[in-house]
């Protein structure tokens, strides 16, 4: 019986119909890399961008856990028979759900950040739709779900004591330097610690995002220490469309251009990475200052 209701997803079947796995498919968007290249960005150039800087490490951390703990089970997906989105899957393992340990940690870290009760259910509200979102679309099982969940609330719970006892804090008045050498040893120790005969070389790119991400924000910081002050809330529309257009346009050009000129695929991959959170960070806020669209608050008299 527990097996069952573990690992049977005939349950799902009668819940479909083409609404549903429309509204399904769009909370389930809200786990894949492409919305977090819009959300992300966004929410550094028109938010918070110290903010934005912890929940992008969060993510990232969270990522390349669940990452390793895939292939360390490698646990099988639900047959595909039941699923919607194996194209988007691909070979990947299921146990845990990166879907629901992301959303989880998330979507929760900002309820936690911003403290509104709205904020609290606007976060149980998307986590919940982008957990479900696995079950009916075939690709998760309970099991997995249950052991994302967990991850993620345990993830967010080790983030916020390291927050509230100021370790980052204090981390960040280290020289920016610390960061990147930080992240520059992480990255060859993934192929040290990674699981025996599975290949961390596409969770790398997390990390040479982040490391682009930390390089750009350190430099908008010495561009721009304070705040920016913002323009009309349409012209941020405006800031928004066409800094995720060029964003795209930049990361189409990136890996096309790479292997046009020869270079291995996961080469030009790092390198996009690392241009996305450079251009995430620095190059779209410096553009956005020189169209005077970001400005300076005046200094007080």
């Amino acid at each position: 019986m527990v097996d069952d209701f573990l690992h049977d997803l005939s349950w799902v079947l009668p819940l479909r119909s083409d609404a549903a796995t429309a509204i399904f498919n769009g909370f389930t968007f809200l786990g894949y890399t492409p919305f977090f290249l819009i959300f992300l960005p966004i929410g550094y150039w028109l938010w918070d961008r110290k903010l934005f800087t912890r929940l992008t490490v969060l993510i990232a951390l969270v990522a390349v856990l669940n990452s390793w703990l895939k292939d360390f089970w490698q646990d099988a997906r639900p047959d595909p028979a039941f699923q919607l989105d194996g194209d988007r899957v691909a070979d990947s393992y299921g146990l845990p759900s990166g879907h629901a340990q992301v959303a989880i940690a998330m979507w929760f870290w900002l309820a936690y950040e911003i403290r509104r009760p709205w904020a609290w259910g606007a976060a149980a509200f998307i986590a919940a739709g982008v957990c479900f979102s696995r079950l009916y679309l075939g690709v998760h099982d309970v099991e997995d779900l249950l052991a994302g969940i967990a991850l993620g609330l345990l993830s967010l719970a080790v983030f916020a004591v390291l927050v509230h006892e100021n370790v980052v804090a204090r981390w960040r008045r280290l020289p920016a330097w610390m960061d990147f050498a930080v992240i520059l040893v992480a990255i060859p120790v993934l192929w040290v610690v990674w699981p025996d005969g599975e290949d961390p070389t596409g969770i790398a790119s997390v990390l040479f995002l982040l490391f682009g991400w930390f390089a750009g924000a350190a430099l908008d910081r010495k561009a721009a220490p304070e705040e920016p002050v913002l323009p009309a809330w349409w012209l941020q529309i405006v800031m928004a469309v066409g800094g995720i257009i060029g964003l795209f346009i930049l990361r189409a050009g990136l890996m096309s251009g790479g292997i046009a000129i020869g270079l291995p695929e996961a080469i030009t991959g790092y390198i996009a990475a690392t241009v996305m959170g450079l251009y995430a960070t620095w190059i779209a806020p410096a553009i956005f200052r020189a169209l005077k669209l970001m400005k300076q608050p005046q200094a007080m008299p």
